[in-house]
């Protein structure tokens, strides 16, 4: 549908252009010499390349979208995992990982493995406390496997653990909360 209206003194062609889900609505001043067929050209134009745009009339078929699930969201962060990232991993010292992984542990892992480590920080998520692993048990199954712990730490799991590679933590922060993790803290906490 094509309008012609003034406003202001100018005379203004506005057209409407509706189609099932799209509406498209502009104005263009008609300035000095500009004659109406010059103005329905130039719609006709941008009518088209507005069809071309939006794939025709009908807006294309979408399929219906799930809303990602935590298991996707893992998932996810298991395939941007990178181990060899940490062997590019350089520290000042020892003391400075350390002292970091401290930092880290503190602020990004207590609220649900409790400050201890005794897996015991009473954190709810969705309504259930979270229940996880001791890292001082004997049988704490990233003990002794350092790739496996950060890989662990960057990517979570669907029981309530973030994956912290994906939401948070740079690669040197999971590296230096794992050394602590790995070193002073099992030594420290230790019974």
């Amino acid at each position: 549908m094509n309008l012609l209206t003034a406003e202001s003194g100018f005379p203004r062609l506005a057209s409407v252009f509706t189609r099932p889900n799209f509406t498209l609505t502009f104005h263009v001043k008609l300035h000095g010499i500009a004659r109406e067929d010059d103005m329905h050209r130039m719609l006709l134009l941008v009518s088209t390349l507005s069809l071309i745009g939006t794939g025709g009339c009908e807006p294309a078929s979408v399929p219906d979208a799930q809303e990602p699930t935590r298991a996707d969201s893992v998932g996810l962060a298991l395939q941007a995992f990178d181990a060899a990232v940490f062997d590019t991993i350089t520290w000042e010292a020892d003391t400075t990982a350390v002292q970091r992984g401290r930092l880290v542990f503190r602020v990004s892992c207590s609220k649900c493995h409790g400050s201890s480590g005794a897996g015991d920080g009473r954190f709810a998520l969705d309504g259930d406390t979270l229940r996880p692993p001791s890292f001082l048990a004997d049988d704490w199954r990233f003990a002794n496997a350092p790739t496996e712990l950060r890989r662990y730490i960057f990517s979570g799991n669907v029981a309530g653990m973030p994956y912290w590679g994906l939401v948070g933590l740079k690669y040197s922060d999971i590296d230096a909360v794992a050394r602590f993790l790995e070193g002073p803290f099992r030594s420290e906490m230790s019974p």
